[in-house]
């Protein structure tokens, strides 16, 4: 299935209240990823992802459409060469390869763009999907924490995945 990065713009929000509303994908995400997921969210998050220059935050595109989003997130302070990765994508878009070929985008790209080292992605334990998908897009399981998140009442598993500039 065809798609495209690009940056995320105010006529957007709609989709984006429309495909983000999915408890399936708030439970695979950090609280800041509300549910239910508003029109007022969706403004919110443009806002914000609009503010960074360069773009740091995409909306994956298919057919015109705001159907997910990727970015990465820097870090300052001993963490400064490291960026970290997140992403989601709307459920009737799972399956298709997209969010391997997004992934592996935005890595090329926040190699260009940012004076960093390492990518990195902490998928939650029980989310199998998002580790094959990591693998699929060459990052290596460096660390699996034993029950560091707390989400939904319940303790879980963090992983830590990264992709290194060298091995590029």
């Amino acid at each position: 299935m065809d798609f495209q990065l690009r940056a995320w713009q105010e006529s957007d929000a709609e989709n984006l209240a429309h495909f983000a509303n999915n408890k399936k994908i708030a439970n695979n995400l950090t609280n800041k990823f509300p549910h239910p997921y508003t029109l007022e969210n969706a403004k919110a998050f443009i806002q914000m992802a609009m503010s960074y220059q360069p773009t740091q935050i995409f909306t994956i595109d298919v057919d015109g459409n705001a159907v997910g989003g990727i970015g990465v997130h820097d870090h300052n302070d001993v963490y400064a060469k490291n960026m970290e990765l997140g992403y989601w994508l709307a459920e009737p878009y799972w399956g298709n390869g997209i969010i391997t070929k997004a992934i592996q985008q935005i890595v090329s790209y926040a190699f260009e763009t940012f004076d960093i080292t390492r990518i990195y992605a902490r998928p939650y334990g029980p989310n199998l999907a998002s580790q094959r998908v990591l693998e699929k897009a060459g990052f290596t399981l460096e660390a699996r924490l034993e029950k560091t998140f707390f989400k939904n009442g319940v303790f879980l598993d963090e992983l830590i995945y990264a992709v290194r500039k060298e091995s590029n």
